[in-house]
C-alpha cells in the first residue's frame, strides 16, 4: 500500500553569542567541565535571570529571514520536566507567545521547487549534557553517568517546520539550506560534532486518502546524512507495521547507527505533560517595530 509521508523538524540552534541567555558566564566549546556556571544557570535559590540581548537580536534576524512574521510582544515560559542534566528541573522557553510565526523556506530538490512552512521560532535555554561511561552499548548497560553543567543557559533558538516534508531527501536539503542562511548571517557556527545545530524529527505515515497518521519521534541523529538514513528506516517500519494492519505507537525513538535502524526510547510527551506557565521573573519581551 503507499502512503503519504509527513515530517516536521525541530532544529536547535546554538547561538553566537558571548555569554549564556539569562546570565554572563562563558559560553566557550571545549572547557574543564562545570567551570562555567553561576548561581543562576545552576538555578540555585534567590537568583534572577536577566536577557542576553543579542541572543534576540540573532533570532529576529533569523525570523526575518525565513519570512516569519515577528511578535510585537513575547513572553518566556517554565517548562517542567526532571532530568538529571537540567538543574532547575525547568527549562526557561517560550511556548504559546514565540518570538516568531508563520515563515517559510524554499528550495530545489531534484530541480523542483519546494516550499516548507516554518511554524514559530522562539527562544530557550540548552540544558547541560550527559556523559555515559565508557562500555560499549545501550545507555541502560552503563554503569556510570556524568553531568557537565557549562552548557546549562546558553542559547538556544528552536526553528520549528510544519509537517509538509514528505521524503527524507527533501528533510535533508531543507537543512543543507537552513544551515547557509544560519551561517550566512553569522549567528551560528553550526557544528554538529560540537553540538551547536541538532536536529529532532517527526514523522508520521498515513494510507492514501488521509491526511496524518501518528506520529513518532526520531532523536539522537547527528548528522544531516544520519537524519536521512533514520527517516528512510523509520518509514520502512512505519510501512511494515501498517501493511500487516497493526497500529503505530506515538513514542521517542532513537537512531542506532549501528545497527542503522530505530529503537524505542519512550513514550512521547505532549505539551500538557511539561506544565507550561508564564515565566514570573521575566517581563514579557516587547519587540519594536523599526
Amino acid at each position: 500500500m503507499n502512503y503519504l509521508v509527513n515530517i516536521g523538524l525541530e532544529v536547535h540552534v546554538e547561538l553566537l553569542t558571548q555569554s549564556k541567555l539569562f546570565c554572563g558566564c562563558s559560553t566557550k566549546f571545549g572547557r574543564t567541565p562545570n567551570t562555567q556556571t553561576c548561581p543562576v544557570c545552576l538555578g540555585l535559590p534567590g537568583v534572577l535571570p536577566v536577557i542576553n540581548e543579542k541572543a534576540v537580536e540573532y533570532a529576529i534576524s533569523t525570523a526575518l529571514a525565513l519570512h516569519c512574521k515577528i511578535n510585537q510582544l513575547c513572553r518566556f515560559a517554565r517548562k517542567n520536566y526532571y532530568y538529571p542534566d537540567l538543574p532547575k528541573n525547568y527549562q526557561i522557553s517560550q511556548y504559546e507567545e514565540p518570538l516568531a510565526r508563520n515563515g517559510y523556506l524554499e528550495f530545489e530538490v531534484k530541480n523542483r521547487p519546494k516550499k516548507v512552512d516554518i511554524e514559530r521560532i522562539h527562544l530557550e535555554e540548552d540544558a547541560g549534557k550527559l556523559i555515559h561511561g565508557e562500555t560499549k552499548g545501550n545507555i541502560q548497560e552503563k554503569k556510570l553517568s556524568f553531568v557537565d553543567y557549562n552548557r546549562t543557559g546558553i542559547p538556544l533558538m528552536e526553528i520549528v517546520s510544519s509537517p509538509t516534508i514528505s521524503s527524507p531527501q527533501e528533510a535533508y536539503q531543507y537543512l543543507t539550506d537552513l544551515k547557509r542562511i544560519l551561517k550566512y548571517l553569522r549567528v551560528s557556527d553550526c557544528n554538529m560534532e560540537e553540538g551547536s545545530l541538532r536536529c529532532d524529527a517527526n514523522i508520521s505515515l498515513a494510507p492514501e486518502g488521509e491526511r496524518m497518521g501518528t506520529k513518532a519521534e526520531l532523536k539522537n541523529m547527528n548528522s544531516f546524512k544520519e537524519i536521512r538514513e533514520g527517516l528512510s528506516a523509520e518509514i520502512k517500519r512505519q510501512s511494515y507495521l501498517l501493511d500487516k494492519g497493526e497500529k503505530i505507537i506515538q513514542e521517542t525513538r532513537l537512531w542506532d547507527a549501528e545497527k542503522r535502524r530505530t529503537r524505542p526510547m519512550r513514550s512521547k510527551e505532549e505539551a500538557h505533560d511539561y506544565r507550561y506557565f508564564p515565566e514570573p521573573d521575566l517581563l514579557p519581551l516587547e519587540i519594536d517595530k523599526r
